[in-house]
């Protein structure tokens, strides 16, 4: 089993004077504006100091989100999952988007993830920590990507598929440590808890119609 991991080597994390608010609007913002905030997050470091630590244990004095959902059997369906991690599926829900650079995922990427939530557009920063492609008594694949300062919250999320070879089923896990990072979430903190929520229930219901969809 993978241990926990502090801050990697070549990775930096900021404390909290160092954090912006994440971007705030009632109108949703266009693809240009989009694109200045990825271009900004250059420099940005995670906010969090456990940087990789969802490979494994997650650290203490973090709220837990571990959900996870049978997406079939055999080879055919683990290939379908793993495209969908590629294609972002995850977030192929009708009040999230992911802004991705071109290209596959892979460490270091910076994505923007703008949510719409009791009408205001939330736009958010990550980074790609780390990829998983693991074979064994079990197949794994996916990523993790971490907090950057203009995010409400810090911590970090891991999205993988499991092939088990066990009983051949294959799954999908999505696993998160997180906290406020920001005065605004604190305030509204059971609110994040429920978007949160919301957004693993509609990721797993997006894996398990993108896999159906490819057996078809």
């Amino acid at each position: 089993m993978l241990r926990p991991q502090r801050a990697e080597s070549g990775h930096r994390f900021s404390n909290q004077d160092d954090v912006t608010p994440p971007i705030v609007s009632l109108r949703k913002p266009n693809d240009a504006a989009i694109a200045e905030f990825l271009s900004r997050q250059r420099d940005s470091s995670f906010t969090y100091a456990e940087v990789g630590a969802s490979r494994a244990d997650p650290p203490p004095g973090y709220a837990i989100d571990h959900h996870t959902v049978r997406l079939g059997a055999g080879q055919a369906a683990f290939q379908a999952a793993r495209d969908a991690i590629n294609r972002w599926e995850m977030f192929n829900v009708d009040w999230v988007d992911v802004h991705t650079p071109v290209g596959p995922v892979s460490p270091g990427m910076n994505v923007a993830v703008l949510a719409r939530v009791l009408g205001l557009w939330y736009l958010n920063a990550c980074r790609i920590v780390y990829l998983i492609d693991e074979t064994g008594t079990a197949e794994t694949y996916g990523f993790a990507y971490g907090t950057l300062r203009d995010h409400a919250e810090k911590g970090e999320e891991r999205f993988t598929v499991v092939w088990e070879n066990a009983d051949d089923s294959v799954r999908y896990e999505q696993f998160a440590f997180s906290r406020p990072n920001h005065l605004l979430t604190r305030l509204n903190y059971p609110l994040a808890r429920t978007v949160q929520k919301r957004f693993a229930k509609d990721a797993l219901a997006a894996m398990t119609r993108a896999v159906a969809a490819a057996s078809r």
